[in-house]
């Protein structure tokens, strides 16, 4: 700021004597120079608890007189915080790719009416799912104080792979002749209510750990519902971005259980409610919704072999509740499937 004094302007630099930590140098490493690089001295601490409510940059002197911008809820480190999220950024930055010139849309070759309405009929459902998966993040991300910078990141990395995920789906249901199809309902169902958690924890254990590890295992099968490389390459470009989104809830669910362990049962009763919307999209006798049976029909090569498909389709639940259990286990929740509380491996056995 310039003042005006006896005629000649004076500069006050007083912003030079309101530096954070000086002489500071962050080394360069084999990557490059990462999230994790920068983290140096005081700037790599995070505060268990921040009051930040202004936008100041982790690090930086707070200046006197500076209002709120933004109403942060997420102020506890225990809520949010995971140990690799710098990784997953990094990841995330090194690993994006184009959805327009990435997949070789020009192995699409026409298929028979059954089959590629099928085909529309599930990537109408993805297209519902991944955008709940990219718009709720992003509503988390604005409550969060920027002392947790790191997971903010991650998070806005999660929303531009979500979109990417949405528009490639969508891709798919115009690029054959066929069209989007019936809305699934998706986005009002056990998925949709992802939206409706309190706080973040709860809102992670639900979408990280059990709505996309769900889909998570459903793209690693892409390979059985391929008709094309098109779509080849479509499930294993998204399974790769999955794979992030699932990582950070569980490493998130494994931070806040050993810094929080008060509130181990509060995410037993989350994991509870999504485990009943994974049993019972499992359970044979409920597996005629549209998504299911395209998948038979994908699976099954068509109407006509449409038990063949669903056979398939059972296996395929059958493989997420595995993953789910393996998931729960990582992030430091095994014990609910030894004291007889999941009800995980009795589906898994009555599938079998």
């Amino acid at each position: 700021m310039a003042t005006v004094e006896n005629g000649t302007e004076q500069f006050d630099l007083g912003w030079m004597r309101r530096t954070g930590p000086w002489n500071t140098r962050a080394p360069r490493g084999k990557h490059g120079l990462t999230l994790a690089d920068v983290a140096v001295g005081a700037y790599g601490e995070a505060p268990d608890e921040s009051d930040n409510q202004t936008g100041r940059p982790r690090g930086a002197v707070a200046r006197p007189g500076s209002y709120r911008i933004g109403g942060y809820a997420v102020r506890s480190k225990s809520e949010i915080w995971l140990d690799n999220a710098s990784f997953l950024y990094e990841e995330a930055l090194q690993r994006q790719w184009s959805s327009a010139t990435d997949v070789p849309w020009h192995t699409i070759e026409p298929l028979p009416d059954d089959v590629e309405q099928a085909e529309c009929q599930l990537a109408t459902f993805l297209t519902e799912v991944e955008f709940v998966a990219g718009d709720v993040p992003a509503r988390w991300v604005s409550l969060t104080t920027p002392d947790f910078l790191e997971p903010r990141q991650v998070l806005l990395a999660q929303v531009m792979d979500e979109a990417r995920h949405m528009d490639v789906f969508r891709k798919r249901a115009l690029a054959n002749g066929g069209g989007l199809m019936q809305a699934t309902g998706a986005t009002s169902g056990f998925v949709g209510g992802i939206d409706l958690s309190r706080d973040f924890t709860e809102m992670s254990s639900r979408l990280h750990v059990s709505g996309e590890g769900a889909v998570l295992t459903l793209f690693r099968m892409g390979e059985l519902m391929a008709q094309n490389e098109a779509e080849k390459v479509i499930y294993r470009l998204c399974a790769q971005d999955e794979a992030r989104h699932v990582a950070f809830g569980i490493m998130h669910l494994r931070y806040m259980a050993s810094a929080a362990p008060e509130r181990r049962e509060e995410i037993h009763c989350y994991l509870d409610e999504a485990e009943a919307g994974i049993i019972g999209a499992a359970n044979p006798v409920g597996q005629l919704t549209p998504t299911s049976e395209s998948m038979a029909i994908i699976l099954g090569g068509g109407k006509a072999n449409f038990d063949d498909g669903m056979n398939k389709v059972i296996a395929i639940r059958r493989r997420q509740l595995g993953e789910y259990k393996k998931r729960v286990i990582s992030a430091g929740f095994g014990e609910r499937f030894e004291n007889g509380r999941s009800g995980v491996d009795r589906m898994i056995d009555h599938a079998a």
